[in-house]
């Protein structure tokens, strides 16, 4: 009995120290995975003396805990963002993840000595971003990131995982038989086994998510009850997908991805719950594999890992990320903020875990390895994603100001919900703003005392408004009820020097400013000519310079169009030019710039030659007579 008292004691003061330490890294922006980490170190055999060397306990437990955080990122996926990033993410996702491990794997032959099919190994233990570390990262600094670019890094972390779980456990089995194929073999079975694991896992995340939506919807659970019996669900399809031959951790991740966004009942109980059951699966994970770590054994391959982290962050992920964005039109600090992002967490220790479990010869060696490259990984970008956003010109200002909201369960009404403001000083509705009549107000508290909102007359900032609104409607009504956003004097100047009407033809402003529109884009309402030029999507921030003036994009409805435009006099300061960061689609259009430059030229040298005879011609015939003097 004693023993398990211990055993509790001290795993509760671990949770406990682990989440007294997050106040720190929400103050000061360090790496949360890092500091969980760290207590696991510290507490460990070297540290503390906790003596915990279970590989098969730990890979169970880092499994499980993976499973839970890949639901919820699902689950907390918004459609719309994933339809907006799924492209350039789920390039990074599969292909990325395939050039990363190539090209580390090639580094790691030459630094560490392994034979090739280790090497390979570890490059696909440590070849996927965390989706713990990416997530938290980017909302502790409070970066108001490019919606693409957070979208992207978003999704790839969610679902880079299961590429990444499965070449690992590949080279794995290739390592314990000890075959060695042929490349072409290998290829084939490497893209056999990934669409029957990959294909398995969608199909059963797919179905099980549908499932559990209706499940959720169907059977009238207490409460209390539906978290739980919402997460099991999620388990029971983890352990499914996987015993049929497919992935897993693929089949979690869309699951949640498709329950999420089937406007089930209670979304907002269940998004509560799995966030605190999150939290708790991050710091599990984090300090069992903090704790299986033996800091004595690092320094035998302190220097080639560092070698292979520094080749990871500055090689190998840049390389990847550059051919996977050719597709599509991002730009250099775009391009160079997605490779710098690609941080390492527990997913990349996790894996490494994995020769260990086959009793691999190397299988401390990469596990170690794998360690230290994620040590350096968070070390080194953890601490840089917020200065690097803003000198990239990435981080844009914010659309709305502090909001104060809670979304309350109202049952029996299906795509309806029940929300609660608190109305904030400066707020639209604060300064008479009317509440739209598709939203229906019932009850306004005023100083402790419950009034109808016919009778409440003005509202006032502190007041709580209850209001039943369609489920379409909740992000239009947060802009009434939500201050305004407070601005830098730069973030003043982002916005332009006044707004103008877009539907307007785009005329009125070449006639103003002199833009030299051609007479078709003269033609075109502004809003149709600054979709044109942005590529057919326009994006909360966007610039487009015609001329002497630059047009941004102060807002986009909930379609992704353009609706307000403001003007701006001044050149915007371009982010810096970074050339290796060169982005495919600057390249593209370099290449045909400079293709209609040389036609351009071409053409004029023809009609240069063509005129040239004629002209000689010309001058002859109006060369005055020639004096012949008598000899």
């Amino acid at each position: 009995m004693e023993g398990v008292y211990l055993v509790v004691l001290v795993g509760t003061a671990l949770i406990l120290a682990a989440a007294f330490s997050s106040l720190i890294a929400f103050r000061f922006g360090a790496p949360l995975l890092l500091l969980f980490l760290g207590i696991g170190l510290v507490a460990g055999v070297d540290g503390l003396g906790i003596a915990f060397n279970n590989a098969p306990v730990a890979y169970f437990v880092g499994s499980l805990a993976l499973a839970v955080i890949l639901f919820d990122s699902g689950f907390g996926t918004r459609l719309a963002s994933f339809r907006q990033a799924a492209g350039p993410a789920l390039s990074l996702a599969t292909l990325g993840v395939a050039l990363t491990m190539a090209l580390f794997g090639v580094a790691a032959r030459y630094l560490t000595g392994l034979g090739w099919m280790e090497s390979f190994l570890l490059g696909a233990a440590v070849a996927s971003t965390d989706a713990a570390a990416v997530f938290f990262l980017l909302r502790a600094g409070n970066l108001n990131i490019r919606d693409r670019v957070r979208s992207t890094l978003e999704v790839e972390s969610g679902s880079n995982d299961p590429i990444a779980i499965f070449l690992t456990i590949t080279f794995v089995s290739l390592v314990a038989t000890g075959s060695d194929p042929k490349a072409e073999v290998l290829l084939v079975d490497i893209l056999t086994g990934f669409a029957v694991q990959m294909g398995l896992g969608l199909a059963a995340g797919v179905s099980g998510g549908f499932l559990i939506a209706r499940l959720v919807e169907w059977l009238k659970l207490d409460r209390g009850l539906l978290p739980i019996f919402t997460i099991t669900l999620s388990l029971l399809l983890f352990g499914l997908a996987g015993a049929i031959g497919g992935s897993g951790f693929l089949a979690v991740y869309v699951a949640g991805l498709i329950a999420g966004n089937s406007g089930v009942r209670s979304a907002a109980h269940l998004k509560q719950f799995q966030d605190g059951l999150t939290w708790l699966a991050q710091i599990i994970m984090f300090l069992v594999l903090g704790l299986f770590a033996t800091p004595s054994q690092f320094p035998a391959i302190a220097l080639p890992a560092v070698a292979l982290g520094l080749f990871l962050i500055f090689v190998a992920r840049p390389i990847a990320v550059w051919l996977c964005l050719v597709p599509f039109r991002f730009t250099r600090a775009e391009t160079a903020f997605v490779s710098w992002v690609g941080l390492r967490g527990a997913v990349s220790i996790l894996l490494a875990l994995t020769p260990l479990l086959q009793n691999l010869a190397v299988g401390g060696m990469i596990f170690n390895a794998a360690f230290i490259i994620v040590l350096v990984s968070l070390i080194v970008q953890g601490w840089t994603i917020g200065p690097l956003a803003r000198r990239l010109g990435l981080v844009v200002p914010p659309r709305i100001g502090p909001l104060d909201k809670v979304e309350l369960e109202l049952p029996g009404a299906a795509h309806h919900e029940l929300l609660a403001y608190r109305v904030v000083a400066g707020s639209p509705v604060a300064t008479g703003v009317r509440i739209p009549r598709w939203a229906r107000p019932s009850l306004v508290v005023r100083d402790g005392r419950s009034m109808t909102y016919q009778y409440a007359g003005r509202l006032e900032a502190e007041d709580h408004v209850y209001i039943f609104v369609s489920d379409r409607y909740p992000r239009l009504l947060d802009r009434l009820f939500a201050s305004r956003a407070e601005l830098d004097p730069e973030d003043a100047d982002f916005f332009g020097a006044f707004a103008i009407d877009a539907t307007r033809p785009a005329a009125d402003l070449d006639a103003a400013y002199g833009l030299g529109l051609s007479e078709a884009d003269a033609a075109k309402p502004i809003v149709e000519l600054m979709t044109e030029r942005l590529g057919g999507k326009a994006e909360y921030a966007d610039r487009v310079t015609i001329g002497p003036v630059e047009l941004i994009v102060r807002d986009v409805d909930d379609k992704g169009r353009i609706a307000e435009v403001g003007l701006s006099f001044e050149p915007h300061l371009e982010a810096p030019k970074i050339p290796v960061f060169l982005s495919a689609g600057e390249i593209r259009d370099r290449v045909l710039e400079a293709l209609r430059s040389w036609r351009e030229r071409r053409r004029e040298r023809r009609l240069r030659a063509a005129d040239k005879p004629l002209q000689d011609k010309s001058d002859k015939d109006d060369d005055p007579p020639q004096m012949v003097l008598p000899q």
